[in-house]
């Protein structure tokens, strides 16, 4: 741990953030296990990959961003408001510009979004897994640049407790890419490439995040709000709504309920 702390705040986001990929590459790999996830499984998982970025999405991003905010004399609530309504609004703007294929449990098919495009349907399946983990890689990378700062609501312990619970909610993420290719028709190699680069864009979205926030840290409330809202757009977009096919199926709920349990851990216990 204390090789890691003394690295740069760039380099911290960055490994912090291939680690989040990897784990997104070890959801893809169950490709070469199954062919198909049970469907109670991947709602469980789900569910829980809901309730570890809702929890993330306060105790690590907008607690921090309104205890920073109010001690440089900034009324709390003001870049808690601008940055979250931001963050959801840039994930909506995009969300209609970005074509992209929503993966489903209940229709093969899948719903495809954005501008009308002659992309494959891989592709754009992993497009949509890509667009979601942009805010993930990016509240990764604010988390460190916070830490660096210098302020007592943001630590590299809080930083790596939400990178932590990145990786695990990143897990289902890579499987949904994966199986659904498989299913398809995909060798099983081809499959778990699509799945793992869906994950991609988390290391350059961290080390974006970090190097902006250290070379703006007036913005860095705005910043941490920006991370939270557009995580929690994804969180009621997408995977509540997917974790919640069945309209009596508890099963989403629980794992949400737990997801939510272990970041909170994380965050409190090693913040």
């Amino acid at each position: 741990m204390d090789w890691f702390i003394t690295l740069h705040p760039v380099l911290q986001a960055l490994l912090a953030t291939l680690f989040t990929w990897g784990v997104t590459a070890l959801g893809a790999s169950l490709v070469f296990l199954v062919k198909e996830m049970n469907k109670n499984l991947l709602t469980a998982m789900l569910g829980f990959a809901a309730g570890v970025m809702i929890a993330a999405s306060f105790w690590s991003l907008l607690a921090p961003a309104i205890e920073l905010a109010e001690a440089t004399g900034v009324p709390g609530w003001i870049p808690a408001v601008v940055g979250f309504l931001s963050g959801g609004l840039f994930l909506f703007i995009t969300d209609k510009l970005l074509p992209h294929l929503h993966p489903s449990l209940n229709d093969s098919n899948g719903k495809e979004e954005g501008i009308k495009t002659d992309l494959r349907r891989s592709v754009l399946l992993v497009l949509a897994i890509t667009l979601h983990n942009i805010p993930e890689g990016l509240a990764v990378g604010v988390a460190f640049g916070a830490a660096a700062a210098g302020f007592p609501a943001s630590t590299v312990a809080s930083a790596i407790a939400l990178a932590v619970g990145i990786g695990l909610q990143n897990f289902p993420e890579g499987a949904s890419v994966s199986l659904p290719l498989r299913k398809e028709g995909f060798s099983r190699f081809k499959a778990f490439a699509y799945g793992q680069a869906s994950g991609i864009v988390e290391p350059f979205a961290g080390v974006i995040g970090a190097a902006l926030v250290l070379s703006m840290r007036p913005l860095l409330p705005y910043a941490l709000s920006f991370a939270a809202g557009a995580m929690i757009y994804v969180v009621v977009e997408e995977l509540i709504p997917e974790a919640k096919v069945e309209r009596h199926n508890d099963i989403g709920t629980i794992g949400a309920m737990i997801g939510f349990t272990v970041m909170m851990f994380l965050d409190v216990a090693l913040g």
